[in-house]
């Protein structure tokens, strides 16, 4: 019903509102794979379990490789791309 569409929709722009990563349809792609990549970081990051096979995988320390993940988040898809409508 309409009134199920209008409730639906509001709650999706809170939680946009709320939360950045949940992106809206104007997100750009390159935005949207930044907000995947931090999020997925930060999860590495905070699980100990997964920091300590991430370690492992690489042959490092646990605290380098959050040191490397950490220095990952600040652009872990490269630099932006250049606007096209310039």
């Amino acid at each position: 019903t309409t009134s199920d569409r209008f409730n639906i929709n509001s709650q999706l722009e809170h939680l946009q509102a709320k939360y950045v990563g949940t992106g809206h349809p104007d997100i750009h792609r390159f935005d949207w794979m930044t907000n995947i990549h931090r999020d997925t970081y930060s999860t590495m990051i905070g699980n100990h379990n997964m920091i300590s096979y991430v370690a492992l995988c690489q042959n490092e320390s646990v605290g380098r490789a959050r040191f490397d993940m950490l220095g990952k988040m600040v652009l872990p898809c490269g630099k932006p791309p250049e606007d096209e409508e310039q």
